[in-house]
Parts: structure tokens; C-alpha cells; sequence
């Protein structure tokens, strides 16, 4: 395997070092900082590690991981946590940092202030546990990957202050290794540093608030942050003013959806399930879960907008799964589409239509695109070697034949990949092949298969690629994953398979085979829409008007972005392309991978049954959606950020605001006077929704999830601060205190019931329902305006969430838990995947976190008010208010253990002992 890196790169250093480390068997390839594939990435320096199945990793701390994990050490709890927590904080806040060092000049110490509480974290984490080393008494790759990070900017200990010792000791530890010091040594050479540094001045100051976007941290300290200006304070106390009446208004498209000229027309579709089995929660996240948010946005935005979907019918896996369960191909289609759909009906997906694959419009589009191919001369026929069972009188398609890996000896392997060594196979390599119909013995025998002239499209897709970058929206390994086969120049690629079920070759000579199921399953997308509508061309043969997004995970890439274009490209009839390819990484269960034949996480089909509401799972997959490396599913964690983040924070807050105008203004939203913090906490608001905004339209869902809970959390603080309840009981004054706070916080509700319904649409709809928002309202725009004004009444307020507690959730882990051999492969992510694939999944496996910052603050908080109550008794203060504070300060304990995992101990009763 090769290691491609440029040096100067602050991400190399760590690749470099930790292959190092793990003494890994890689060659070194030094490039520059334009050489391709790197070019199309978003940073020319990024890292990437080629292995020898072609499979190619670009995110350095997945590289990192690669490397122990190859040596045999298997990741911990804590190393993945690590490895998350310097992904989404660490990394951004430590590039700024370099950033102002290399371009304006500032010196360690500065750098040391801006990364403050992220090294207080290391700090912490180090001293409590009393460890050398982050994950334990030994290195790990965690080490090496913090190290990593924080070594360009810092470059030696004598900038960290003396208060930070373990971290001192733990940097220097790591800097004095040898890999550690070669690494540095050979990436950070002056001559490279200032061609970075060049590259870095011409590139504009890394955003703040970008970074907080992906960092999870809530902007709670002005100083730390985005410091306000009059100007933004003035706007946004005006926009408040100007209330609803400058709302647009909600828009209802005609049925069908059609394009609509001047209009944004937005076409959406995520990848065809495969219909042979129950989609697990990584298919859900990687597709049609992702694909709905966005076009559940999309429609609150006011766009025109199409989402369409439908389960993919055809193919080998179709008929192998027949011939399991006893029923014909097109019974198994019918069982398994309805499956699929009352799946995604209790998800509340918000399809326009979810169709099918084996209808007559999938036969007749698929068939004149063939034709039209062949017509311009893209078709290629050729001859190749298949297996052929002669007792079942039939060529087998790979699926279809078993037998003995010719790499590591497996008996089972099929006969396109091995389920042991997840090596790619010819099934004619295959050892002892046997038919699995049959169990006959079947021969090598030559047939003829028709190929699409890849190599002759090939001047066609790269200008349309380089102009749908320039113009387009296509997540970083989207890209990486397309240059990669088109790097070393196309290849024919065959289109015909020696199958019953799919749709007919209609060409004389190749009427007994079957159209390949990865040339045909895309044009899905448009056999779907034209059974939802007669007028589909208007979308599919509309570029000029139309906007295409295409939804899917990594493993699906190659061909959405060469294949299928390379058809419609080829066919010249005006097709709409993508312009939009959103590639998510891999959802992992816990510290495996989903397996429904083992009995290892959660289905589709089983998660009503948790008793959990569709909507808290909708949140925490989006939470922990995986858009820049593998993510993990953790019951943990999941109890973690429903208790935490939506009972605790968001939920407290809109139930809080709700009830204070019931309780204390009798159901009727009160009379605000707006004071200077006011305006102040409006401002950051809006600030937070036009990060919302920038986010959405970016297809940043994880990250835009975070500005609401951020909302929430300024919410909270604000009614702390102001404590209505107390003032509503004061003089004139203090009860119009009371009032604007209530009024406020109201409002801030609505607006986060809009903001929320992409993403959880039942409870959106349930604050509708509470605060009665008028539909009119119901609509997002850039501003925070006042959308319930004084007098407004609100209806009956309820607790939106239930707390998850600890036996609940491990009575669910017992259960999804199965038995998972280490020997076996991941099931795939989003279809079957086919033996031309070359993107099996990444080998790092990421599990998120408990959130690091929520713990800190959480850890702050109860110190914090620890000293209040100490004070208090110190102080003789009065026992009733002695008590209040102690009852906060231990629901702020109770808090911090649910945010560290724990179960939250029960006080011990303080009553007098009998005698």
C-alpha cells in the first residue's frame, strides 16, 4: 500500500508518524500540493492512503486507526472517543490557530489561549486518570493523533503553561519518540512550511463560527466567540420589530410537483434500498433519512421540491433470496417493497413517491438509453470465461456460486467476495466453485456480455465532473472516491448479466441475459418518477431548470458519479445530471457491525418496537450522522443525548417558556419591552440561524442539528438569568421583566419549532400544536422575528420527552447485542454491494462520544455552584434557601453523570438516626 503526502501539511505529520508507530507496511510517496488525485479535495494537502484492494482513505485520523488496527490493536471506548472528540473540535479549533501563527505572525503562547479549553480537557482527562498516555498506561493511536494535531502549533512544550503538567509531560512524552521526532523531522521542513504557508495566505481566515458548527460547543461566552457589533444587535432588534408581516408566505405546490419556471426547482432522490432485506439504521442515516431533512428543508425554504425513492427489484440478490425463502423473484419484491415502505411510513419519511424498479417504465426507459448508447457506438461486446452449471443448464451469476477463497482458504465464499478476507474474487478463481441452486460442479465455459465504452465516454464526463464542482455541492469523498477511478484512466465496463429476473436486453444475440443490475438500478430514479407523473421529463430531461441531489453512501459512489452519467452522457437527450452528490461515511453498531443474520443491531422493522419514539431516534442518527468519518451507534449515547440534550436542554426550555405564559399570564403572550441584553440575545440568536441556513443549503445536517440545541441552550440561560417566576411576584417593574423574558423565550420556541421540523417532525408539530403558532408563520426565514405577538394565545403545554433511564436502555443492548463473530465482514451499508465495487468499508470504527464539552461545562457548573453552597452555610443563610441551592446543585451532579454515562446516585437520607 501507498501513503501519498505532501509535506508542510499539518494532517501528514500524524499519517506519517503513526505508520511509523504501528510500524506499518507502507511506501512513502511525497507529492506536491496539486499533484492528482489531491487536487479536487478541499484542502491540496490532505493525506491519502492507497491500499492494495484500490480501496483509497483520506481522512488522516481513519488512516491513523488503519495502521493499529492492521497491527492487531483493537480500538477501545476511550480511543474512539478521542479520535471523534479531536476530529470535531480539536482539529478546527488547532487550524485556525495555525492559521493565525503561519499568516499574521502570532507566537505559541497566543495559540495556547485560543485552544485554552480544549487543552483544559486533555488536562483534565490526563490528571483524573493518572495515566502517561490518553487512552491508557500504553500509546495508542489516540496519542498519536492529538500529538499530531497539536504539534504544528505548538511545536515544543515551553508555550504550555505550568499549570497544564500532565499535558506537559504527556506532549513532551510523545515529542521525544522517535517516530514522533522523524514524522516531524521529514513533514515539517522549512521549505514546505512556506509553501503552506503561502498556500495559506491566499486562502481566506478560517470561520468561527464554521468551527463552533462542527465542534459541538455552545456559544455561551462572548469573548470566546463571535463578539457581537452594534450593527448586528441594531438589525436584529429591527427584524424583531417587523414581525410576521414580513414572513414569506408558505408555499403549497400543485400535484403533481412539476418544475416551475423562476422557481428553485430541487429534484431529490436517495439511493434505491436494495429490496432482498431489512434496511438497518446505516442505511436509514446514509439515505433516505438524510435525503428527507434536506428536502424537508428545501420545502420550508420555499423551494419547489421533489423527493423521489423506491426499492430496487432486480438482480442476482433478488433471485438468491427467492430461492432462500421458497417464493418467485416478483413475490419476494412485493413482500420485502411493503416492508420497506411501512419502514420508512414510520420514520415519517417525507416521500413524494416511493416506487419500484420492476415496472414497464423501468423496461422502456432503460431500453431506448441502451439503444441510444448503441446507436452512438458506447456498447462494446466481448467474450469472457463464467462458470456455467450444466445440471441446471444455465450461466451463474456470481452470487450464485460458492466455493474456497483463493486468498485466505474460507470454504463459503461467494463468488464475488470473501466474507472472511473481504478480498474481491472472480468466482472462476474460486476453488472447489459449487453451484448453489444445485450443489452441482460447474465449468469455465466462454459467453459473450456487452460492455459500455467507458474509455471513449471518458472525454465527456471530465468536463461535466469539473464543471458540476465549480458549480455544485459534493461532499469531499464524493469527489476523492470519483478521481480515484478515473485516475488511472476507464475501463469497458460490462452491462449484461446471464439472469432471469431483470430488466431484457433487446438485442438480438443477448435476448436470454439481463441488464446488470448497477447499469440499470439508477435508471430507477427515472422509471419512479414517471410512474408518480406522465410529465417526468420535465425533471429528468430539464437541466436548464432543475437542481439534482443525490443521497447515498460512500460505497455507491462510483456509480452515480461515472456510470450512470456516463450513460446519460452517451445517450444525448438532454438528461438532468447530478449537481449535488451527498456521500455519507459508515454508521457502525456499538463496537461491530450490524448483522441481521447474527442478530447485531437495529432494523428498520424493530425499532417501533423499542417502545422509543421515531422521532429520538430521527435526532440521535442525525446527531451522530456520519458526513466526515464513521460514526458508531451507542445505546450510551443515546440515553446520553436524549436525556441530556432534549429533555434537559431543548425540551426543558420550550416546555419552561410554554407553561410561564400559561401559568403566569393566563395562557396570553405578555407585553415585551425589549432592555439592551435583549437585543443582545436576539442578535445571537439570529447569528445561530443564519449558521442554520449556511449549514442546510451546504448539506451540513449534523452540524446545522447543533445550532438549534445551541438556541436552546442561550434559552435556558437567558430564563435562569432572569428568573421569571420570581419577578412575576415583584413590583410593576419586575413583573414587566417577567413578561418580556416570557414573550421572548416564547418566541425563540416557535422559531425552534420550524427550525426543528426537518428533523423531528412529530415533535414540531407538536409545539405547533401547543403555542397554536398560525400556519402563515410556519415558514423559515433568515431573520428571528416576534411570529407571537402580545395577545397571542397559546394552548395546553405539555413535556415534549421522556426521559430514557439506565435498565431500559441496557435490557436494549442485551438484546440487539447477538452474537457477532470476529471472522465476518460488515453487511453493507446502503445495497449489495458488486465485485467491481472497490470501496469496501473504511476499517475505522468511530464511536461517538459522550459530548467532552457538555462534560467540562457540566463539571464547571457543579464546582461552581459547590462553592455557592458552601458560601451559603458559611454565610449562616437561610435554611429554605440553603436547601433550593443544594437541590440545583444536585440535579447539576445528576446531569454530569448522565453526560459521563454513569447512573446518577440517589442522595443518602440525611434524617436523625434512632437512638
Amino acid at each position: 500500500m501507498r501513503l501519498r503526502v505532501a509535506a508542510g501539511g499539518p494532517a501528514a505529520l500524524k499519517v506519517v508518524a503513526a505508520a511509523g508507530a504501528a510500524a506499518a507496511p507502507v511506501r512513502l510517496v511525497w507529492g506536491g500540493p496539486l499533484e492528482r488525485p489531491l487536487a479536487p479535495l478541499i484542502s491540496p494537502w490532505v493525506p491519502a492512503l492507497e491500499l492494495d484492494s484500490g480501496t483509497v482513505l483520506f481522512s488522516p485520523n481513519a488512516i491513523c486507526q488503519f495502521f493499529f488496527l492492521a497491527r492487531g490493536e483493537e480500538p477501545t471506548d476511550l480511543t474512539n472517543q478521542w479520535l471523534e472528540w479531536d476530529a470535531t473540535e480539536l482539529q478546527p479549533a488547532a487550524a485556525a490557530a495555525l492559521y493565525t501563527q503561519l499568516v499574521h505572525g502570532k507566537k505559541g503562547l497566543e495559540a495556547v489561549e485560543a485552544l485554552g479549553k480544549l487543552l483544559a480537557h486533555i488536562e483534565q482527562n490526563l490528571s483524573r486518570r493518572g495515566t502517561a498516555y490518553l487512552a491508557g498506561d500504553t500509546k495508542s493511536v489516540a496519542d498519536v493523533v492529538v500529538w499530531g494535531t497539536l504539534f504544528p502549533v505548538l511545536q515544543d512544550q515551553t508555550s504550555l503553561p505550568s499549570e497544564l503538567q500532565a499535558l506537559r509531560t504527556w506532549f513532551q512524552s510523545m515529542t521525544l519518540l522517535e517516530v514522533c521526532r522523524k514524522a516531524a523531522d521529514s513533514v515539517l521542513t522549512p521549505k514546505a512550511l512556506l509553501e503552506f504557508k503561502s498556500y495559506l495566505q491566499k486562502q481566506p481566515p478560517p470561520s468561527l463560527a464554521m468551527e463552533r458548527a462542527t465542534s459541538n460547543e455552545p456559544e455561551e461566552e462572548e469573548g470566546s466567540e463571535h463578539v457581537l457589533t452594534e450593527e448586528e444587535i441594531t438589525a436584529a432588534a429591527d427584524a424583531w420589530a417587523r414581525g410576521a408581516a414580513v414572513l414569506p408566505k408558505p408555499w403549497q405546490p400543485q400535484k403533481p410537483v412539476l418544475p416551475v419556471e423562476g422557481m428553485r426547482n430541487i429534484l431529490i432522490t436517495s439511493a434505491l434500498p436494495y429490496v432482498n432485506n431489512v434496511p438497518h439504521l446505516g442505511n436509514i442515516i446514509g439515505c433516505v433519512l438524510s435525503a428527507d431533512t434536506f428536502a424537508r428543508y428545501c420545502r420550508l425554504r420555499n423551494w419547489n421540491t421533489l423527493y423521489v425513492c423506491g426499492t430496487d427489484e432486480y438482480g442476482t440478490a433478488t433471485e438468491t433470496k427467492a430461492v432462500e425463502e421458497g417464493l418467485t423473484p416478483q413475490e419476494i419484491c412485493n413482500k420485502y417493497n411493503a416492508i420497506h415502505a411501512d419502514i420508512y411510513r414510520w420514520f415519517n419519511i417525507s416521500f413524494d413517491y416511493f416506487g419500484r424498479t420492476t415496472t414497464p417504465y423501468q423496461t422502456m426507459i432503460a431500453q431506448d438509453i441502451f439503444q441510444r448508447l448503441l446507436a452512438r457506438g458506447f456498447l462494446l461486446e466481448d467474450t469472457v470465461e463464467q462458470l456455467q452449471c450444466e445440471d441446471c443448464q444455465r450461466f451463474l451469476a456470481d452470487r450464485f456460486v460458492e466455493g474456497t477463497c483463493p486468498f485466505c482458504s474460507y470454504e463459503e465464499a461467494r463468488g464475488d467476495q470473501c466474507d472472511k478476507c473481504g478480498k474481491l474474487i472472480n468466482a472462476v478463481e474460486l476453488k472447489n466453485p459449487q453451484c448453489k441452486l444445485c450443489r452441482g460442479v460447474p465449468v469455465v465455459k466462454p459467453t459473450k456480455h456487452l460492455f459500455l465504452d467507458l474509455p471513449k465516454l471518458e472525454e465527456q464526463l471530465e468536463p461535466w465532473l469539473e464543471q458540476s464542482w465549480a458549480t455544485g455541492n459534493w461532499t469531499a469523498n464524493a469527489r476523492y472516491i470519483t478521481r480515484s477511478w478515473i485516475r488511472d484512466g476507464l475501463k469497458p465496463r460490462c452491462i449484461t448479466r446471464d439472469l432471469k429476473w431483470g430488466t431484457p436486453v433487446p438485442l438480438d444475440g443477448f435476448r436470454d441475459k439481463v441488464f446488470y443490475v448497477w447499469f440499470d438500478a439508477p435508471i430507477g430514479y427515472l422509471s419512479i418518477t414517471a410512474n408518480y407523473t406522465d410529465q417526468w421529463e420535465r425533471w429528468w430531461k430539464n437541466p436548464q431548470q432543475v437542481e439534482l441531489y443525490n443521497f447515498m453512501a460512500k460505497d455507491n459512489v462510483p456509480f452515480h458519479s461515472v456510470i450512470f452519467p456516463c450513460s446519460l452522457l452517451g445517450a444525448d437527450d438532454n438528461y438532468t445530471l447530478v449537481n449535488h452528490l451527498i456521500a455519507t461515511e459508515y454508521l457502525n453498531y456499538e463496537d461491530g457491525k450490524f448483522s441481521k443474520s447474527r442478530g447485531v443491531g437495529v432494523f428498520g422493522d424493530m425499532a417501533k418496537d423499542t417502545g422509543i419514539p421515531a422521532d429520538i431516534w430521527r435526532f440521535y442518527l442525525l446527531y451522530l450522522r456520519p458526513e466526515g468519518q464513521d460514526s458508531a451507534f451507542s445505546w450510551s449515547d443515546l440515553m446520553v443525548k436524549n436525556n441530556s440534550e432534549l429533555l434537559n436542554n431543548l425540551g426543558n426550555f420550550i416546555n419552561r417558556a410554554g407553561m410561564f405564559v400559561c401559568k403566569f399570564f393566563g395562557g396570553t403572550v405578555p407585553n415585551m419591552v425589549l432592555t439592551p441584553e435583549d437585543k443582545r440575545l436576539l442578535a445571537r440568536v439570529t447569528l445561530e440561524l443564519h449558521q442554520y441556513h449556511q449549514l442546510l443549503e451546504k448539506v451540513r445536517i449534523r452540524d446545522a442539528l447543533r445550532c438549534i440545541l445551541s438556541i436552546s441552550r442561550h434559552g435556558n440561560q437567558y430564563i435562569q438569568v432572569n428568573e421569571p417566576w420570581k419577578r412575576i411576584k415583584g413590583d410593576e417593574k419586575d413583573r414587566q421583566r417577567a413578561g418580556t423574558v416570557t414573550g421572548v423565550a416564547v418566541n425563540m420556541a416557535s422559531m425552534l419549532a420550524v427550525m426543528l421540523q426537518p428533523y423531528m417532525p412529530s415533535v414540531s408539530l407538536a409545539i405547533q400544536g401547543q403555542l397554536c403558532i398560525p400556519l402563515d408563520c410556519f415558514i423559515l426565514s433568515h431573520d428571528f422575528t416576534c411570529t407571537l405577538p402580545p395577545g397571542h394565545r397559546v394552548g395546553t403545554v405539555s413535556p415534549l420527552f421522556q426521559k430514557l433511564e439506565n435498565d431500559q436502555i441496557e435490557a436494549l443492548r442485551k438484546r440487539f447485542g447477538g452474537g457477532q463473530p470476529e471472522d465476518l465482514a460488515v453487511e453493507p451499508q446502503a445495497k449489495q454491494s458488486p465485485p467491481a465495487s472497490e470501496l469496501p468499508p473504511a476499517p475505522a470504527t468511530l464511536v461517538a462520544p459522550s459530548d467532552p464539552q457538555l462534560i467540562q461545562e457540566l463539571t464547571e457548573e457543579v464546582a461552581k455552584q459547590g462553592n455557592h453552597v458552601r458560601q451559603l452555610k458559611a454565610n449562616k443563610a437561610e435554611k429554605t434557601q440553603v436547601d433550593t441551592e443544594v437541590a440545583k446543585l444536585l440535579e447539576l451532579k445528576k446531569q454530569l453523570a448522565l453526560a459521563e454515562g454513569k447512573t446518577p446516585e440517589v442522595p443518602a437520607s440525611k434524617g436523625k438516626r434512632k437512638k
